[in-house]
C-alpha cells in the first residue's frame, strides 16, 4: 500500500466528526473560531471524506452544541460555540504537553455522593472524572495524581457539579504497595493495549517521514490531522502517573515519543496547506 493510500485508510477509519473537531481545534481558532463550509469540505476531501459526510457530521456537531451556523463576509460557515472553545482549551495542555507526576507529589481525591433521584448527575460526574484520568478507589471515591487538581477543579466548576463532590489532597501511607494499588485503581492493561495500537499504526508513519527528502504539505496535513485525532483521547485516559508506578517498558512512553516527533515533522507543513485553502489570517479575528 502506498504512503497516500495508507494515510487515507487511517483517516477513513476515524469518525468524520472527530476529524472536523481536530481541524477546528488546530486551525479555526486562529480565525476567531470560524471556518467556511467550502473550506472545510476541501480540507476534509484530503482526508478521504466526501461532501455529504461532511455536511452530515456538521449537522450532528450543531445538535451537540459544538458548532454554530454563522455567515462571515457573505460566506456560509460554522463557528465554535463557547462550550467547544472551553473543551479545546482544556485539551491543549494534555495533548501538546507531557504532564507527569513524581513519586513524592501525592494524590488528589474526589469524594462524592449523589442522591438516587439525581442519578443522571452521578453519571455525569463519573464520566467527567474518568475523562480527566481519575482512577477508582471505591464507590464514590476517585483518585488522580496531584498535578491534575487545577484541571479537575476547573472541569467540575464548568460542569456545574461542585455541589456533589469534595476534593482532597492525600498521601498513601499503608498497607499495600502503591504500585500494586495503582494497577487496581486504573485499567493499565487496557491503556497499554491502546498505546500499542497507536505505536503499531503511527510508528511506520514516523519512519516514512524520517526518510522523506522533500516537503509535501498536503500529505503533512492529512497525516497530522489523522495522528492528532487518534492521539488526543489518550492523554485524557492517561493520568500522567509517576514512571516508577507504571509497568516495565510502558508503551505509553514510546507512543508519546512518536506523537511528539510527528508533531515536529508535520505541524508546519500542515499549517501551510491550510493557509492555501482558507487563509488563516483572513475572515474573523479572535
Amino acid at each position: 500500500m502506498s504512503d497516500r493510500s495508507t494515510t487515507v485508510a487511517h483517516a477513513r477509519a476515524g469518525q468524520p466528526r472527530a476529524l472536523i473537531v481536530t481541524i477546528y481545534g488546530l486551525y479555526a481558532r486562529e480565525a476567531g473560531g470560524w471556518l467556511s463550509i467550502s473550506s472545510l469540505i476541501k480540507l476534509m476531501a484530503v482526508l478521504g471524506v466526501d461532501e455529504q459526510a461532511v455536511r452530515s457530521s456538521i449537522s450532528r456537531l450543531k445538535r451537540r452544541g459544538i458548532l454554530l451556523a454563522e455567515k462571515v463576509g457573505g460566506a456560509a460557515g460554522y463557528s465554535l460555540s463557547d462550550h467547544a472553545r472551553g473543551i479545546l482549551r482544556e485539551g491543549d495542555r494534555r495533548i501538546f504537553e507531557r504532564p507527569r507526576a513524581g513519586t513524592d507529589d501525592g494524590w488528589i481525591m474526589a469524594v462524592f455522593s449523589v442522591p438516587e433521584y439525581e442519578r443522571e448527575k452521578r453519571h455525569q460526574l463519573r464520566s467527567r472524572l474518568s475523562w480527566l484520568g481519575f482512577g477508582t478507589v471505591a464507590s464514590g471515591v476517585w483518585i488522580a495524581p496531584d498535578h491534575l487538581e487545577p484541571e479537575a477543579r476547573d472541569a467540575l466548576e464548568s460542569s456545574g457539579l461542585t455541589s456533589y463532590v469534595d476534593l482532597f489532597r492525600a498521601e498513601h501511607v499503608a498497607f499495600q504497595p502503591e504500585r500494586d494499588q495503582v494497577a487496581a485503581w486504573w485499567d493499565l492493561d487496557e491503556l497499554e493495549r491502546m498505546y500499542e495500537e497507536f505505536v503499531a499504526a503511527y510508528g511506520p508513519m514516523l519512519t516514512r517521514w524520517r526518510r522523506r527528502r522533500k516537503d509535501d504539505d498536503v500529505a503533512a496535513f492529512a497525516d497530522y490531522v489523522d495522528v492528532l485525532t487518534h492521539w488526543r483521547r489518550l492523554p485524557f485516559l492517561d493520568p500522567g502517573l509517576a514512571p516508577e508506578l507504571l509497568p516495565r517498558d510502558w508503551r505509553g512512553s514510546q507512543a508519546a515519543d512518536i506523537f511528539f516527533e510527528l508533531n515536529e515533522c508535520l505541524a508546519a507543513g500542515a499549517h501551510r496547506h491550510v493557509e492555501t485553502v482558507v487563509g488563516l489570517h483572513a475572515g474573523k479575528t479572535a
